[in-house]
């Protein structure tokens, strides 16, 4: 028989075991399905992929206007939600820590963090699209895509904010500083490597939202770059997903290429925040 201490080792191990088995699995079966994709979607990419317009033809179709509303998109996106969210996160952290407001908007921001996408599209479809009136536009896109991404730039601006020692607030205080002043001057360039990742990542996760795009309307095909914020447009996600609920296999291979695309400039957006991050924060030290 085995003895308790033999038992709880035997425990032990059989948790860690499944703890283990746990995270690789499915980290597996994401590469395996990664690399499928890049395997059948590889060989399509070139300039010309890159560069050209949307075709009935598969061997002529390109990605540049879904790219190009990409990349508009997340720019009017990280315009919205980083001024808000840093400033909800200076609200919360630096002046509402104790009041009953604070309180309550704390508990709808976790609660807005596990809303479902689409649900964030139907408030884009009510509120900008119809109630202001903006139509499928790219700053309908960009509101929308802010709203989704606003729970996590405050979250993550708030975490920043506490990395920094309470004694440089006093010691601005002891220096005669007003509050603001020491939040401007000396917590806010100390956090900023945090936030500056936070967003960074918050808006990497917005372009690959595809379902509050296809709420509020944005186009499926489009032969014509966005010229101004209240052009229609359409993004890679649509793209995407217009290529493969198609029935000919050349589109499926598009839609493949247009993944590793897609794959390729989140993992540079997060690369980037990580640059950032260490750059700044060689500066703060």
């Amino acid at each position: 028989m085995l003895t308790s201490t033999r038992r709880r080792l035997l425990y032990e191990r059989l948790f860690v075991w499944l703890c283990a088995s746990a995270v690789v699995i499915p980290l597996l079966i994401l590469a395996l399905l990664v690399g499928n994709v890049a395997i059948a979607g590889a060989g399509r990419i070139d300039w010309a992929f890159l560069t050209g317009y949307p075709s009935r033809r598969a061997a002529n179709a390109g990605i540049l206007p879904a790219l190009v509303g990409s990349f508009a998109m997340i720019a009017i996106t990280g315009i919205f939600a980083l001024p808000i969210g840093v400033g909800a996160a200076i609200y919360l952290e630096e002046y509402g820590a104790r009041r009953r407001l604070a309180g309550i908007i704390e508990v709808n921001i976790a609660n807005l963090a596990g809303v479902p996408s689409i649900i964030y599209g139907m408030l884009g479809l009510g509120v900008f699209v119809r109630l202001l009136g903006l139509g499928r536009s790219l700053i309908a896109g960009g509101a929308t895509m802010a709203l989704l991404v606003l729970p996590v730039v405050i979250v993550s601006a708030r975490e920043a904010l506490r990395t920094v020692p309470y004694g440089m607030r006093e010691a601005c205080f002891g220096l005669g500083a007003t509050k603001w002043q020491s939040i401007r001057q000396v917590v806010l360039p100390m956090a900023a490597p945090g936030i500056l990742t936070g967003t960074i990542l918050a808006v990497a996760r917005a372009i690959g939202e595809t379902a509050p795009l296809v709420v509020i309307g944005a186009l499926a095909y489009v032969t014509f770059l966005p010229t101004s914020p209240t052009s229609q447009f359409t993004a890679l996600p649509i793209q995407i997903f217009n290529w493969v609920s198609r029935p000919q296999e050349a589109f499926v291979v598009n839609a493949a290429a247009g993944i590793v695309v897609l794959l390729a400039t989140m993992f540079v957006l997060n690369l980037a925040a990580i640059l950032l991050r260490n750059r700044l924060q060689k500066r703060v030290h």
